[in-house]
């Protein structure tokens, strides 16, 4: 895995990695980008133009969507008018040194986009931002399967933990999982036990701080 420098648009739709650089394999710099590429959370860096520099996997995905950002011959595009002027906004903040949290949505995905100017001397204007996307879901994160598979969780119990974790109800999992409400129930005891977790408040704590690590590919899932 490396992280992408997208020069251009073709690189990014033909979908063909770009190494960052001629680095060593053992530089620091070669080990941050891929450092950077094991994250679960969509990471650009931009010029103040908007220009792309570098994006990490997680970004790249996001990027090839085209739900709510998209590439444009190398430019960073975000796709609904009413996000534009909030995205402008932030990028207008970073370029004089202040970091901004914003949300892009449409009707079905949205998610949160931290700007930071990455400045090295105050009080001149900054000419790159790191982009940081949330993650839409903690089952996203590859720690997540992790987690289940070390606390011995079956595929249903798993199944509810993302439900709790996504702030449904027992009875709406119940819904959902199209069982009865004591069944969830039943499950829900489980995970507390399993997982030594004094309540489904304790549990989901648990599971949103974990490490945001990106989900492994099927075939090198241990």
């Amino acid at each position: 895995m490396t992280l992408y420098a997208m020069q251009n648009a073709s690189i990014l739709e033909a979908g063909r990695p770009m190494p960052l650089g001629e680095a060593e394999p053992d530089s620091t710099h070669a080990l941050l980008a891929l450092l950077v590429d094991e994250l679960a959370h969509g990471v650009l860096v931009v010029t103040a133009q908007g220009r792309i520099l570098h994006a990490n996997q997680a970004a790249r995905r996001e990027l090839e969507h085209a739900a709510v950002l998209s590439a444009d011959r190398g430019e960073l595009k975000v796709l609904m008018p009413a996000d534009a002027k909030a995205f402008q906004n932030a990028m207008a903040k970073a370029v004089a040194g202040k970091r901004s949290l914003i949300r892009l949505a449409t009707e079905s995905v949205g998610f949160s986009l931290a700007v930071m100017p990455l400045q090295r001397q105050p009080g001149i204007p900054c000419e790159r931002m790191a982009l940081v996307l949330s993650r839409l879901g903690v089952s996203e994160s590859g720690v997540f399967s992790a987690f289940a598979r070390n606390h011995s969780l079956t595929q249903t119990e798993e199944q509810v933990l993302v439900y709790l974790c996504r702030c449904l109800s027992t009875p709406e999992i119940a819904v959902q999982m199209q069982v009865a409400v004591s069944t969830v129930r039943s499950h829900v005891r489980s995970l507390c036990a399993k997982t030594a977790s004094s309540g489904v408040r304790e549990l989901v704590n648990r599971v949103a701080i974990l490490p945001p690590i990106a989900p492994l590919p099927l075939g090198q899932i241990h």
